[in-house]
């Protein structure tokens, strides 16, 4: 389906607007995967389950993990760190934390285990991480191309204790082995190589302690061991879908608020909404909030000064080429705009009518749906593509439209 963004600037009322989004992306997949691994019952309230985290689910559920939903609620009932199907087939679809958390778990897991995905995650970059587990002692047979997916992944019970992981692609491999290191029944030395940001990498860090395991920095290495117990655990809301709600804020002067927001989360894009707070242009390091790079682009045109978006090159390798999905949508606006390596540079515009190519990615949808809310004539192709991580996100944005305006 089309959305036809409404053009509210202008016409809104200063009254508070409170809503709601669903539980963070990455804490649920998190939560979902150490769940799978502790030992006994556990109960997750708030769990996201768009498409990414409905999908991880089904894989835990494959693999013969009991699982229960209700609602935003779900029930794990954990292995303990050791699967009894030794075989199994799972498709990790277009979930890029499924399909770089469960090749590490199966890893350490005795068995024959065969992962297939979507025709994007085939070209979404998990070699480095492949090149772990090899070390690490599991065996791979490709079905199409080397270190890609689909694969055959035969675990080991004898995994070797110290090991290397390059993060420059994604800090998600680093975060993988740290999750699944907890099988090895021995201590596990991780050492992270190439630059990355690490603030979901804490995030993992301060969930396994959550969860009972305490991992140690040691000579520039990550030392896991220990084991996970069953608990009851809150998952904050995701602030990547927050972040969209504040970004309007920025552009038209409004009071929108989202519930459940704490100032001090440990997801890393609460940096993206302290930095609206006195931004008006300039240049942003935006590697430790990257999912962010495409909502500040969509709003830059109408800030005060030139917008530089740095240090993100990797998104280059998400669900799209997020830097040249930027270029393409933002010239097609008439908006005047340069093309870095690792990002961009946006100058102030008065956006034009154009229909915004969302190239199958969730964010580009969501983010250029604020850049038609202060001008006329922007329409989301493909908008339904937002369901991979907020299903009902234009369905929040029309309420909020229609409770903000004056005449409609």
């Amino acid at each position: 389906m089309n959305y036809k963004v409404k053009n509210v600037y202008g016409k809104t009322s200063d009254e508070k607007i409170c809503v709601s989004v669903p539980g963070s992306k990455s804490i649920t997949a998190r939560a979902l995967l150490i769940a799978a691994l502790a030992g006994g019952e556990n109960t997750l309230y708030g769990a996201q389950f768009s498409d990414d985290c409905a999908t991880f689910l089904q894989c835990l559920k494959d693999l013969g993990i009991g699982c229960e939903v209700s609602e935003n609620t779900v029930k794990i009932r954990g292995c303990g760190a050791n699967l009894e199907k030794t075989e199994a087939s799972i498709n990790v679809g277009s979930a890029g934390t499924a399909a770089r958390f469960l090749p590490a778990f199966l890893a350490f897991q005795k068995g024959r285990y065969t992962l297939t995905c979507s025709e994007q995650m085939k070209s979404r970059p998990v070699s480095s991480l492949i090149d772990t587990l090899k070390t690490l002692g599991a065996k791979f047979t490709f079905l199409e191309r080397e270190n890609s997916y689909p694969f055959i992944i035969e675990g080991t019970d004898k995994p070797k204790t110290e090991i290397s992981v390059n993060i420059a692609e994604s800090s998600q491999f680093l975060s993988a082995l740290l999750i699944s290191g907890i099988c090895a029944n021995a201590p596990l030395t991780i050492k992270a190589e190439g630059r990355h940001s690490l603030a979901y990498v804490n995030m993992t860090l301060d969930m396994m302690w959550s969860f009972g395991v305490t991992v140690k920095e040691i000579d520039g290495g990550y030392v896991v061991d220990g084991s996970y117990s069953a608990k009851r655990y809150d998952i904050e809301p995701d602030i990547s879908a927050a972040c969209y709600f504040y970004a309007a804020n920025k552009i038209l002067g409004t009071n929108i608020s989202v519930n459940g927001l704490m100032p001090h989360s440990m997801q890393g894009d609460i940096k993206f909404i302290k930095l609206l707070e006195n931004f008006d242009g300039g240049e942003v390091d935006c590697s430790g909030f990257s999912d962010q790079a495409l909502t500040l682009a969509a709003i830059a045109p109408y800030l005060k000064n030139p917008t530089k978006i740095c240090s993100v090159a990797h998104i280059r390798r998400q669900e799209c080429d997020r830097i040249s999905a930027i270029v393409k949508n933002l010239t097609a606006m008439g908006v005047k705009v340069e093309e870095f390596d690792d990002g961009v540079k946006i100058y102030p515009a008065a956006p034009k009518p154009a229909k915004i190519d969302t190239f199958g990615d969730h964010r580009v949808a969501m983010s250029f749906a604020l850049t038609g809310l202060r001008a006329y004539g922007i329409e989301i192709e493909n908008a339904e593509v937002c369901s991979k991580t907020f299903k009902d996100y234009f369905t929040v944005l029309d309420g909020i439209c229609e409770s903000l305006v004056k005449d409609c």
